[in-house]
């Protein structure tokens, strides 16, 4: 682990952006209106997140062997939670599950 200035500014840097996704990932979860969008909300939250957040930890612990296992576990988080999300709202639309669409009568478009 290091203390040096500029390596805790990446850090927090990192962690910030992290925190701001999940933040905002979390809101979207519960405001959207439907599963897709919800899916899409969720799966950003996770990918760009918790990714923000590995990176960032992997700064902050250097060059030894436990930076690179956090950043093979950002990895597998950059690689999967894409494909989940992806597989689940095509196994949903293959269901039947309509996707939302806003009213003509109330002034938007759909």
């Amino acid at each position: 682990m290091s203390n040096h200035p500029v390596v805790l500014a990446i850090t927090v840097l990192f962690v910030c952006v992290g925190a701001f996704f999940f933040l905002v990932g979390t809101i979207g979860i519960l405001r959207l209106p439907d599963f897709y969008s919800r899916t899409h909300a969720a799966t950003k939250c996770d990918t760009v997140g918790a990714g923000s957040i590995l990176v960032g930890l992997a700064v902050y612990t250097g060059l030894e062997f436990d930076s690179l296992k956090i950043l093979a576990i950002a990895a597998f988080v950059l690689l999967t939670s894409p494909t989940a999300g992806h597989a689940l709202a095509r196994a949903a639309f293959r269901t039947g599950l309509v996707p939302w669409t806003r009213s003509p009568d109330k002034g938007g478009v759909g």
